[in-house]
């Protein structure tokens, strides 16, 4: 089965569990904090995967480090998953459980590549445009790029707006490449 399937599998359940006690926004809270974790600590996503380090290991380090930090329904998920041996799909399971906690609360995920960190006023007007177009909410992520050389890149679910120069300059030169002026036989 694949990685996908197993997480989305797991983060459904424990998101109607979660949303079943109550806790859905603890939960949640607990799973953007691990995924933040395991952006920042690639060493904990690779401990979490490795098959020389044991289960029992694995779970004592989850404990020790999310101790008093993550509700029980949090805590819980860890320990089922390391007793069935998935605790490698534990940042994949974060990740899906929050893209389903969104799609449950009329969330759109929007990202934005500018060359530039983004100052309030701007951030705001991205926000407005993808909830112009969506007619949702919005989480917004932004990165920096700064091959861009200027404009941006707004991609929101399957569309994607780019004014960035970058583009503009490679649909330029197609259009160079192309000579109207040269018959092709």
């Amino acid at each position: 089965m694949s990685e996908f399937r197993i997480a989305s599998r797991y983060a459904k359940s424990l998101l109607e569990l979660a949303d079943e006690q109550g806790v859905l926004e603890d939960v949640n809270t607990d799973m953007l904090m691990f995924s933040d974790l395991v952006k920042e600590n690639r060493d904990f996503e690779l401990l979490l995967k490795s098959p020389v380090v044991a289960h029992d290991k694995k779970l004592a380090i989850l404990n020790r480090v999310f101790e008093g930090k993550v509700h029980k329904l949090t805590n819980s998920i860890f320990e089922i998953l390391t007793r069935k041996h998935r605790e490698a799909y534990l940042p994949a399971i974060a990740v899906e459980f929050h893209h389903q906690y969104n799609v449950r609360k009329g969330i759109v995920e929007a990202t934005v590549t500018t060359t530039f960190a983004l100052d309030d006023e701007l951030r705001k007007e991205f926000e407005s445009v993808v909830k112009k177009i969506s007619g949702m909410e919005v989480e917004l992520t932004e990165k920096v790029d700064e091959e861009l050389i200027g404009g941006f890149v707004l991609k929101v679910g399957d569309r994607q707006i780019d004014d960035s120069i970058s583009s503009r300059l490679s649909a330029l030169r197609l259009k160079f490449s192309q000579n109207p002026y040269v018959k092709e036989f």
